[in-house]
């Protein structure tokens, strides 16, 4: 069975929405390498449409500017599945829409053959995935900030989810990667 990561840059308090507006400065040599073990060895790429257009207004081009850019060539072969109920388009190679029920269809997506299925960002797919039980390692980044607006991970509506610590890290930023698995998982 395919293992599933879902990767999060996350403040202090919580919020995962637009890290763009806090991230940044806390982004380093050892963060690139986690994101890129968790994300960029992936041989399938989960995200929902916002992230895919964030990632579809910078990786391609990011490819074209420098072949040599590994990430870029990674997530641009990688076969890139978008969650949306609206119907899509798309211009990046290796991208394709999920067809029918999200919980399903990745049931089925783990378990065909390949390598590991990856999530950036994708707030509303994580929380679904996390709650059927079929994420494997939740990497949250915890940035030293506190955001004080904006959507959490978790919020008031959410059921209890419980998790066992698998890793833990400090980045010389102040930055904790936090690596979670389901709380039954060894």
């Amino acid at each position: 069975m395919r293992k599933i990561t879902a990767g999060m840059f996350i403040a202090a308090d919580g919020v995962v929405e637009s890290p763009d507006k806090w991230h940044f400065p806390y982004f380093n040599d050892e963060m690139g390498a986690a994101v890129t073990a968790q994300l960029g060895t992936a041989d399938t790429i989960l995200l929902g449409r916002v992230t895919y257009d964030t990632f579809v207004g910078a990786w391609p081009a990011r490819e074209a500017a420098d072949a040599d850019d590994a990430m870029a060539k990674s997530l641009g072969d990688a076969r890139k599945i978008v969650v949306s109920r609206s119907p899509l388009e798309f211009t990046w190679r290796n991208s394709e829409q999920l067809q029918g029920d999200l919980i399903e269809s990745v049931t089925k997506l783990k378990a065909e053959p390949g390598g590991p299925i990856a999530l950036s960002g994708s707030v509303s797919v994580v929380r679904q995935l996390l709650a059927a039980g079929l994420i494997d390692e939740l990497h949250l980044f915890v940035h030293p900030i506190a955001v004080g607006r904006g959507l959490r991970l978790f919020d008031d509506t959410a059921d209890p989810v419980p998790l066992k610590l698998l890793s833990s890290a400090a980045f010389t930023t102040g930055v904790l990667h936090v690596v979670y698995g389901p709380a039954d998982q060894a």
